[in-house]
């Protein structure tokens, strides 16, 4: 079974959604067994004026998830209702993320505009019945005229107007015979109703926006409380999912059902949002942050958009671990961005290659071995599994080594190279720091040691036990790479509560990226975007999907690799240190 072939979600042995017991689940077991329902239909709806970011991840496992885990089926349906917002690169982007997360609507994809006629037509209807009408007033003083949760608003001198002006100014705008602003159309429910969403809401608005599906075809647009209940009836959903700010809104959707008579009711059921330390969930912010230069585009590496996750090198596997492990419940909360990073690691553990990378080079120089000589070594690609083998490494009397594992006086419980002290280089062998070489500022420049022809493999054959092992790259092969590494974009931890005065911008953290060039061993020339890697001591990486060429894209033979490295770009950015701290703190 390919990846899509199921119409909801994938169904692999990692995913725990099937067996899920949550508060929405329960509900629409209650529903199947109380006949309201016979079959389930979902759908993820999102606007497509921006990127997704980690916390539509949540939405979208959990629309397609529970019509997976009763055999029923989800539509994506993008609310295209603002033209003024919205671009088909968005909705292009937003397929591919859904997609790459591991869902697939197949042939139900759907666009609010598809029912712009028909929202027509019913606004029409309940104009006749007496229950909309045409406004005069601008945005400013409808807001102001909408009251407080203690003091009931004003009703408009427009409530008033008869249903056949209502009519003939509704057709003028969609005629376009007024300007933006001059008009909209509201429905006349109750202007003293304690929810506050229920004192006339706004239905349309004009807009001559160029909509990127229907051109100008129309120059009214409807409201997303408007189009959305109806955009559920139309298609048949039995069961809205939504987050809490949408709670307010269900008995407006339930009023325009009512209104206009229509059968089909889909039950909303409303679920807390993903909040993440340190991360912006605000798509209108992160736009900004794009628009302002502050971020190279959406995929920034630092951004929490799906596509910036995505070039970071986060999976989608682990992704839709860490949504299934935050769960659902109807209580908002923050989850630590190191319980995400855990889930990432957990998956990438199991199939990232391991390579050998110095990040910081120092030059190890093995005095008693050959100038002239080298050698293949073969090391292990990844232990976690058996079957993927070994590749050979090439060992010579100049390696790069980090300068963080040597050390001009050791400390106790030192076990890397520091004078006299020996260590086993990976898949190589042991050696001892006899001398090291510093320039004239006083940075250690060199370090030299001798090796024992006899340890390769791990052994001396005297019973000698060496706790130190250190990566190395060749330094005849050696290839140059590019290190970007990331850290939080954000030094404010709760970005929902930022202080009096201040603004979000104030909190960019202006360290959020830093780029070291390392030195990588030969093989690492001909790796590919997609793959995932994790060097050794170092952490887990992938190349770049827009600056990364390898040797093979570039033409060359690895070979070759050393005389004309101009022409290959081998830029790697770490998806996550190997350090966690999350699951020991969750384990206390």
């Amino acid at each position: 079974m390919s990846q899509h072939e199921d119409a909801n979600s994938p169904k692999t042995s990692e995913d725990s959604l099937k067996t899920a017991t949550d508060f929405i689940r329960s509900k629409v077991k209650e529903d199947l067994g109380s006949g309201r329902f016979t079959t389930i239909k979902t759908r993820f709806p999102p606007e497509p004026n921006g990127y997704l970011h980690i916390g539509h991840a949540k939405a979208i496992c959990t629309d397609f998830g529970v019509a997976r885990d009763f055999d029923g089926l989800c539509n994506l349906r993008f609310d295209d209702t603002n033209p003024s917002k919205e671009e088909q690169e968005y909705v292009d982007n937003i397929m591919f993320d859904v997609r790459w997360l591991g869902f697939d609507w197949q042939d139900r994809l759907y666009y609010a505009s598809d029912y712009f006629a028909q929202l027509y037509e019913w606004a029409v209807l309940i104009i006749k019945k007496g229950l909309a009408y045409v406004e005069d007033l601008s945005s400013d003083e409808i807001s102001k005229g909408r009251g407080t949760p203690t003091e009931a608003g004003i009703e408009s001198a427009c409530r008033w107007r008869s249903i056949e002006e209502n009519l003939s100014l509704f057709e003028g705008m969609k005629n376009g015979e007024f300007g933006e602003g001059k008009h909209v159309l509201r429905a006349k429910i109750d202007m003293g109703h304690s929810n506050l969403t229920m004192r006339d809401p706004v239905m349309y608005r004009i807009k001559f926006d160029e909509h990127h599906r229907t051109g100008k075809t129309w120059c009214i647009y409807p409201m997303y409380d408007w189009a959305h209940g109806q955009s559920d009836a139309i298609e048949g959903v039995s069961h809205s999912l939504c987050t809490l700010e949408f709670e307010n809104h269900r008995p407006l959707y339930e009023w325009y059902l009512e209104a206009i008579g229509l059968e089909h009711r889909p039950r909303q059921i409303e679920f807390s949002r993903l909040n993440l330390s340190y991360t912006m969930m605000s798509k209108r912010k992160l736009l900004e942050l794009v628009e302002l230069g502050l971020v190279a585009g959406w995929d920034d590496p630092r951004m929490p958009t799906l596509s910036g996750l995505r070039r970071r090198g986060y999976s989608p596997e682990a992704i839709r671990e860490f949504v299934t492990a935050a769960g659902l419940s109807r209580s908002e909360g923050m989850i630590e961005l190191a319980m995400l990073e855990y889930f990432v690691r957990q998956d990438l553990n199991k199939r990232a290659m391991r390579v050998m990378v110095v990040s910081d080079p120092i030059k190890l120089i093995i005095t008693n071995y050959p100038a002239d000589q080298s050698e293949w070594m073969q090391t292990e690609n990844l232990p976690e599994d058996k079957n993927a083998g070994t590749r050979p490494v090439r060992f010579s009397r100049e390696l790069w080594i980090e300068r963080e594992d040597f050390k001009e006086v050791a400390e106790k419980k030192w076990f890397r190279l520091a004078p006299g002290a020996v260590v086993r280089l990976k898949s190589a062998y042991y050696v001892t720091c006899t001398n090291f070489k510093k320039d004239a500022g006083g940075a250690v420049v060199e370090v030299h040691a001798s090796y024992e022809p006899e340890s390769l493999g791990g052994g001396t054959g005297d019973g000698r036990k060496v706790k130190g092992t250190i990566h190395w790259v060749s330094c005849a092969s050696a290839l140059d790479v590019e290190l970007r590494q990331y850290t939080t974009l954000f030094t404010l931890e709760d970005l929902n509560q930022i202080p009096e005065g201040k603004d979000y911008k104030d909190f960019i953290n202006t360290e959020s990226l830093s780029v070291l060039h390392g030195k990588a061993e030969l093989w690492l020339g001909q790796a590919r975007v997609g793959d995932y890697y994790q060097f050794m001591r170092q952490g887990y990486y992938v190349p770049d999907s827009k600056d990364y060429v390898s040797y093979t894209e570039a033409g060359l033979g690895l070979a070759e690799a050393q005389g004309k490295k101009n022409q290959a770009a081998l830029v790697f950015n770490r998806t996550v240190s190997l350090k966690d701290t999350w699951s020991k703190l969750a384990a206390k």
